[in-house]
């Protein structure tokens, strides 16, 4: 690893922001689930959620399809395999997180209103059917894009980059992302993963902690 790939890892994950992420249910096309994960990277979100569609996992999504169209953000950007959404919302709601769904009901809002300095979860539903009634109600608010067209909806993957863009712009003009977000013991276990990710597995399977990486990303012997 050289110096400046190092130097650019760090100056990355200290931007990641561990309190907004994604929750995507039953997305069921490969392309979009890689935008939404290649969005995520943009704006700083460290780990996504994904209910699989019925039909398959997730493992679906990682072709060719899935790898062209992220850009190579699925390295970058982790997705969590959830059983179902309602378990999967409320086991974010168990960590804090307020949960956001896209669905239009009486309880929907602007989407700009919501506070997404707050830890924040976007529960985006399947192309077909948008999220359930059932999700969208165990969710803690409902979201909605406002649109002036004959066509009321929008891609998931554009509905996603545009609520994702909101947070960023609340983030940033909260200083948020000036600040770590990382513990220390987080950033140097990520920054070696992602720096040496074909050494990383070896010494996840023997149980061994990883070494120690010098200012220039080199590890210390």
């Amino acid at each position: 690893m050289t110096p400046e790939r190092y130097a650019k890892i760090l100056r990355v994950l200290s931007h990641r922001q561990p309190t907004l992420t994604v929750l995507m249910d039953e997305v069921n096309k490969p392309h979009n689930l890689s935008a939404i994960v290649r969005t995520c990277d943009a704006v700083g979100v460290l780990e996504a959620h994904a209910v699989p569609p019925s039909h398959g996992t997730l493992a679906t999504f990682e072709g060719h399809t899935y790898d062209a169209t992220s850009g190579s953000a699925h390295k970058w950007v982790g997705v969590q395999s959830h059983s179902d959404a309602i378990s999967a919302v409320r086991e974010l709601q168990g960590k804090g997180f307020q949960v956001l769904a896209t669905h239009l009901s009486q309880r929907s809002v602007d989407y700009r209103e919501p506070d997404y300095t707050r830890p924040t979860c976007v529960l985006l539903g399947a192309e077909k059917w948008g999220v359930s009634d059932e999700a969208a109600e165990a969710a803690d608010q409902n979201i909605i894009i406002p649109m002036f067209g004959m066509v009321q909806s929008l891609n998931v993957s554009v509905a996603a980059a545009t609520i994702l863009f909101e947070a960023q712009r609340q983030r940033l003009a909260a200083g948020m992302y000036a600040q770590l977000q990382l513990t220390p013991e987080e950033l140097a276990r990520r920054a070696f993963e992602w720096g040496y990710p074909d050494l990383a597995p070896a010494y996840r399977e023997r149980g061994e902690a990883y070494p120690a990486l010098d200012e220039r990303g080199q590890i210390v012997s």
